[in-house]
């Protein structure tokens, strides 16, 4: 049965229409974690080591996607709450095309500037040179990233959920597939570029699909067309999703902070061992952030339409839903630390240990994550794009740097892998604060 973002949502109904955002979001993932797979074992650690420390680098040039993707959905879903369905797509119109300009300017500039960059991270020698060869291949993807990354959350509020999980899932395979055949085959030296090969024409394929789509006639409430230039309507969707711009900024930030620690206290095999970790993290917090996309044009939608008895529904049915995944999620991870760990890492022992050690203290903060992430893609949803990003500047730009700063000190590695901890259960109780604070301005 076709859900509508008008809807009445229960919990079964939710789900069913958040899922495919879920799976969107893992499916996406899964690019880092692939290349991270074939690298680790056919290409080396120090192969290995060079994407998790350049990684952080190319997150934060492709923010610009998450920023219009989120911020601009909320304006378009609460414009056609509203009964304005040509507006809606006029701004859906212009997000696109603004966010594929920057995308590219960006693309250049990084391309020039990646070296130097590189070399402020700490990389010098062989892993100066990998973290380069890598990201140029993956910059020339870039404005179709920032494309992929907007269309996941437009295929939702287009009422069309299911299309950017069949969008994910070739793009995945078409990652998986090529970094089988490039990785695998190609000669030692060029492996590495084989995996930057294989993400650069995924991301291609994520974002050129889509566009096809929207500017043919199709069944959904969304389609590209002419537009024309609205300053008013783009400042509010960065400001809409300056709390997602913020933070995927500030993981980037703190994932810069996380490798120059552990080279200060362990070394390469810190950074290849927080590779392991994150891979994971990117898959849990990808399930988080898919139910927050998905569910955020209904939140929007019924915002527009005062709907408030729907809307304080929504908000504790998620609550809920986010509640139970996470602590599935920790048991999961307690339980998968030493299998995962060892498909990554197995080959050598010493590296192995160190990253399960840290991985069984590192996924307690999957309990806590979901709340934050959720917390902030609701305000942003309701339009309030300050407090959203304020939510998300604390959650990890203050907190969890703060905490990667001085933990170290007091309990050496360990303090490392329980600073995300902290911060993600910080991030709960901010997020209970704000929540309570703005229930009576917008009715929840």
């Amino acid at each position: 049965m076709h859900i509508q973002l008008s809807d009445h949502f229960t919990y079964g109904k939710l789900i069913k229409f958040t899922l495919p955002s879920i799976a969107m979001m893992i499916f996406t993932s899964i690019y880092s974690v692939v290349d991270g797979f074939f690298v680790s074992n056919f290409a080396g650690k120090t192969p290995f080591a060079a994407i998790n420390l350049i990684m952080p680098v190319l997150m934060i040039l492709g923010t610009v996607g998450f920023m219009f993707g989120t911020g601009g959905t909320a304006l378009v879903a609460k414009t056609y709450g509203e009964g304005e369905k040509e507006k809606a797509n006029r701004y859906f119109s212009l997000f696109v095309y603004v966010a594929f300009a920057i995308g590219l300017v960006l693309a250049i500039l990084g391309f020039i500037f990646i070296r130097p960059i590189a070399s402020v991270l700490g990389a010098e020698g062989d892993l100066l040179d990998n973290c380069v060869i890598y990201a140029r291949i993956i910059l020339v993807a870039l404005p179709f990233f920032v494309l992929q990354v907007m269309f996941q959350s437009f295929f939702v509020a287009a009422e069309k959920p299911q299309l950017g999980l069949v969008m994910s899932i070739s793009s995945g395979v078409t990652n998986i597939i090529l970094d089988a055949v490039l990785v695998l085959l190609l000669p030692q030296e060029l492996k590495l570029s084989g995996a930057a090969i294989a993400t650069t024409m995924a991301q291609i394929v994520g974002g050129v699909i889509p566009l096809f789509y929207f500017f043919r006639k199709n069944g959904s409430i969304l389609r590209l067309g002419k537009t024309s230039y609205d300053g008013k309507a783009i400042l509010q969707a960065c400001t809409n999703g300056s709390s997602e711009f913020m933070s995927n900024i500030s993981m980037s930030i703190i994932g810069i902070l996380y490798n120059l620690q552990l080279i200060k206290y362990v070394g390469e095999n810190g950074i290849a061992a927080y590779g392991v970790m994150m891979y994971v993290s990117m898959i849990f917090s990808a399930a988080f952030v898919g139910f927050s996309i998905g569910a955020a044009p209904v939140i929007s939608y019924h915002d527009g339409a005062k709907n408030y008895a729907e809307l304080k529904g929504l908000l504790r049915k998620s609550l809920i839903l986010i509640g139970t995944f996470g602590v599935c999620m920790v048991i999961s991870a307690e339980l998968l630390a030493a299998p995962l760990s060892k498909i990554f890492v197995g080959y050598n022992a010493e590296l192995f240990d160190l990253t399960v050690s840290g991985f069984r203290i590192f996924s307690l903060s999957f309990g806590f994550m979901g709340f934050g992430i959720f917390a902030s893609g609701f305000f942003t949803a309701l339009n309030d794009g300050l407090t959203s990003a304020l939510i998300s500047f604390l959650r990890t730009l203050v907190i969890q740097s703060g905490s990667i700063m001085l933990l170290p000190m007091i309990w050496g590695i360990d303090g490392i892998w329980i600073s995300v901890v902290v911060a993600e259960f910080m991030a709960v109780v901010l997020g209970t604060i704000f929540l309570i604070v703005k229930r009576k301005k917008y009715n929840y």
